[in-house]
């Protein structure tokens, strides 16, 4: 019987990524689980009990509170972890965990959220929000993720297949590595939303906040737009530059960060959800699609995936607030965007849907790889020459 590992980058929190783990581990409970660090408060969540197994970086000052200010040592400390006595090795990875090492004889996937930003076409856009774009601090950091993309494509020649979340991270895959990858969709929890019948004459937008969310951008569209009401749910760094935007326009509503339940009512009820930021796939808008609610969303991204343009919602092209408005104009313009079409659509993003995928996936990648070391590449015996006529073989 074959044994399973997964390596998780970091297990400190409960975002998209570790959604993505659940489920894998869910399909797969007897697999053992890796990481570079984990806080047991946070991992108890989602995981229960479950061992994990850990680099040095967890007995480190700050570890769990502040891992990423061990950046620099997280490609070595992968490397330690020993999953050598795995048939199959999972990579679960948007930053160092497919760096683990694997021999000849043992498959490794990765499953790859995204190459990791930071390190390649968002690192200048990075730096500028980590206050690093110049200075010598500014060029430490520059130095140190020039080795960080050096490390990350040679690891990257150590997996065997890729898995990317969506067609938009399989084009960065392919980008940055060169490798062609597989996609799976990850998984939405659409059964824990129903359509909401009765909608209501208000947007909404939902998010963390952070900068390349873009809320900001949203809320200073809808300041332009005081005859339309925008609902906004979420809390973050952002906030004070998101509190300013807002303040003195009488038709946005700040309500910060909410439960699920209040944010699963107000998807049911708004005309639509706003989505303005570019991401590798974005859940927050199959959820809103799972209550029959269309979605207005910036055209870029894993929104070209999760969001019908023209049939569970309408795109808008440019980042800026005078395409979004123009977008919403034309939302309101179109008036066709049956709760049930949308609906149908998120249900394609389903978890079993994902389990389904994966489990097939890592069942038939084994039983290629196991042909593959059964019958190697030009291993085969060679045919035999021509026969040696018997006056040859006796003349000597």
């Amino acid at each position: 019987m074959r044994r399973i590992a997964f390596v998780h980058d970091w297990l400190v929190s409960y975002a998209g990524s570790e959604r993505v783990l659940e489920q894998m581990l869910n399909v797969f409970p007897e697999a053992d689980l890796f990481a570079t660090v984990a806080d047991p408060l946070e991992t108890r969540k989602f995981l229960g009990d479950r061992p994990i197994r850990t680099s040095f970086i967890q007995k480190l000052p700050y570890a769990r509170s502040r891992h990423r200010m061990y950046l620099p040592l997280m490609p070595f400390a992968v490397e330690q972890l020993d999953v050598s006595a795995y048939d199959v090795v999972v990579s679960s990875s948007h930053a160092v965990a497919k760096g683990v090492l694997t021999g000849p004889d043992q498959l490794h996937l990765c499953m790859c959220y995204s190459p990791m930003r930071y390190a390649w076409d968002l690192q200048h856009q990075y730096l500028t929000e980590s206050n690093l774009a110049s200075g010598l601090k500014g060029f430490v950091a520059r130095l140190m993720l020039h080795y960080l993309r050096i490390w990350d494509v040679r690891s990257a020649a150590g997996v065997d297949r890729f898995i990317a979340i969506s067609d938009f991270i399989a084009r960065r895959i392919r980008k940055c590595y060169r490798r062609d990858s597989v996609v799976i969709h990850p998984p939405v929890d659409v059964d824990a939303f129903t359509i909401g019948e009765r909608k209501e004459d208000f947007y909404l937008t939902a998010s963390r906040f952070v900068p390349y969310k873009r809320i900001d951008l949203i809320v200073r569209a809808f300041a332009g737009m005081p005859t339309r009401r925008l609902i906004v749910i979420g809390d973050g760094p952002d906030r004070a530059k998101i509190e300013k935007a807002a303040a003195g326009h009488a038709n946005i509503t700040l309500l910060g960060y909410q439960p699920h339940a209040v944010l699963r009512d107000h998807l049911q009820r708004a005309r639509a959800f706003v989505f303005a930021a570019e991401e590798d796939f974005g859940i927050a808008p199959v959820e809103a699609q799972a209550c029959g609610t269309p979605v207005v969303a910036f055209g870029r991204g894993g929104s070209l995936e999760t969001v019908k343009d023209g049939v569970t919602g309408v795109f808008f092209l440019d980042q800026t607030t005078a395409s979004l408005i123009d977008a919403i104009a034309r939302f309101e313009g179109l008036r066709r965007f049956p709760a049930a079409a949308c609906r149908a659509h998120a249900e394609g993003f389903s978890i079993s849907r994902f389990r389904d995928e994966f489990a097939a996936l890592v069942e038939r990648e084994w039983r290629s790889f196991s042909n593959s070391r059964s019958h190697p590449a030009g291993a085969e015996e060679a045919p035999p020459g021509p026969p040696v006529p018997l006056d040859e073989r006796t003349r000597a």
